[in-house]
């Protein structure tokens, strides 16, 4: 009785489709263990780690690795049923994309969380900047997206050979109908990424522009100059350009030059003493460093002296020079000190004849 009892058994496991269900149960009950310890991995870790990083990995890798075994459970069930094979391959086409599915949306949060996470260490990663997390999210959005469809045609064997060379030209031709734009574009990464100037500073172009940063796009860079007109400028030329950044350096102090030269003749260590004085009381000049002057050559006409100020930004360049040279040209007139100038004496020989 009890061999008869176990032969019906074996020969009811022995059915296909007993079979089948006996894998999608399995492959269910493993799939709900899998989740209660992923679930209790997500808890342990939020107790023991201050950082949230942990629990969002834990939690985003949670649902493709419980999907994926019960959709394996799937798979192997239908190889054991009796199916003819054009139901069978698209049986099991289905299981994979949505498999695929699941990693793709799985990688899709996986690359928010990198950029968030990269997005809070400016000072480690540079390049990534407010204005550049949606040209990196895109960019791997875009790729994510391209490996996903990659992967589900593989699913259909869809052979991807003369799509990947006809999307190589289709490249080709795009890349140099937007070359300015593509240009401007990872221009604008590489001026980020290596921060030759930042929002606010002072800078000058080799084409003589100067003003003051307003904006880092990604595609052009905006200066408003001191005649209060903004200027934009594309980062492809600006990438190419040489900038002076007057406010860049360990402090945003610069040294404001006044040369003035004086007659032959003249006392030196009083003209010395009257330049000083003409940066007495001057608004917005430094007191450390201090104003000196330097006895710079001897001229073809006169004595050639500068005088040398600091001023607190760059921006008071144009006011502060515009009042010491007042101040040197009256302080000068008042001392009696001549600044020379150029100018021709003709002489004559002889008056002509009458």
């Amino acid at each position: 009785m009890t061999e008869q009892v176990f032969t019906l058994v074996g020969r009811f496991i022995g059915i296909p489709i007993v079979q089948a269900a006996c894998i999608l149960a399995g492959a269910f009950f493993a799939a709900l263990i899998t989740r209660l310890i992923f679930t209790r991995l997500i808890h342990v870790a939020g107790r023991k780690t201050k950082s949230v990083i942990d629990d969002q990995l834990l939690l985003l890798l949670r649902t493709p690795v419980v999907y994926s075994i019960f959709l394996a459970g799937i798979a192997w069930a239908i190889l054991l049923l009796d199916m003819n094979a054009t139901a069978r391959f698209v049986s099991l086409g289905i299981i994979k994309t949505v498999a695929v599915f699941f990693w793709g949306s799985a990688a899709m949060r996986g690359c928010g969380i990198l950029l968030g996470v990269l997005s809070h260490q400016a000072d480690r990663f540079t390049w990534i900047q407010p204005k550049t997390l949606p040209l990196f999210d895109i960019v791997l959005k875009v790729v994510v997206v391209g490996g996903s469809l990659y992967f589900a045609f593989i699913a259909w064997n869809i052979n991807l050979t003369s799509w990947i060379a006809s999307a190589g030209i289709v490249g080709i031709a795009v890349g140099f109908a937007a070359k300015d734009t593509l240009a401007n574009l990872f221009a604008g990464v590489f001026i980020l990424a290596d921060s030759p100037y930042r929002i606010g500073d002072f800078i000058i172009l080799d084409n003589g522009i100067r003003g003051i940063v307003t904006d880092i796009g990604v595609r052009s860079t905006r200066l408003l100059t001191r005649d209060d007109v903004e200027v934009t400028v594309p980062n492809a030329v600006i990438a190419n350009a040489k900038i002076v950044n007057e406010t860049g350096g360990p402090y945003q102090k610069m040294r404001v030059r006044v040369r003035v030269s004086v007659a032959y003749g003249s006392d030196v260590d009083r003209v010395r003493n009257t330049l000083l004085s003409c940066a007495t009381g001057v608004e917005h000049i430094c007191q450390n460093p201090e104003p000196r002057v330097r006895f710079r050559e001897f001229g073809d006409s006169g004595l050639l002296f500068e005088l040398l100020v600091w001023v607190e930004k760059p921006v008071y360049r144009g006011r502060v020079l515009d009042r010491l040279n007042t101040n040197v040209y009256t302080t000068f007139n008042e001392a009696g000190i001549e600044i020379p100038y150029a100018k021709q004496d003709l002489y004559i020989k002889e008056m002509p004849g009458r």
